[in-house]
């Protein structure tokens, strides 16, 4: 269902919570995430709490799911005491397997959590096959 593909993903993540610094559209932090199977659906949750809903870019081109989000700093005209939270730009991309319905993917953001659910298309729900009975006739080749 969801292809992993990035081996350095969390060595970056690492790198950046340790050395600090915020994200950019060229360079973008990760963003937490949790993808799990109900049913006949694939969800996917991204924290992104403190995000605008408008700040929000949810993209799927072929079968490559891109998010980006973007946390901006308070105000300009304030002085920050204590700033622990990451700014910047956050970016996740997913590759989805064929056997997802990526035309019908439905996002919703709550509590500053992302959450959406994809459904698994239909030709790859398990289905019965009949089984016919009886003999059929052999068939006469002509040469």
């Amino acid at each position: 269902m969801l292809m992993r593909t990035d081996p350095f993903r969390e060595l970056d993540r690492l790198t950046q919570q340790v050395f600090g610094g915020s994200g950019t559209w060229s360079r973008p932090t990760a963003m937490p995430m949790d993808a799990y199977r109900d049913g006949d659906q694939f969800v996917v949750c991204f924290d992104l709490p403190g995000v605008s809903p408008d700040a929000i870019e949810l993209n799927v081109e072929r079968n490559v799911l891109t998010v980006k989000a973007e946390r901006r700093p308070v105000g300009a005209d304030v002085e920050m005491q204590v700033s622990e939270r990451p700014l910047g730009v956050f970016s996740r991309q997913l590759f989805l397997g064929d056997t997802l319905d990526t035309d019908h993917v439905d996002a919703q953001y709550d509590a500053g959590v992302l959450t959406l659910r994809i459904p698994v298309a239909e030709r790859a729900k398990p289905r019965k096959i009949a089984i016919t009975a009886g003999e059929q006739a052999p068939k006469q080749i002509d040469a």
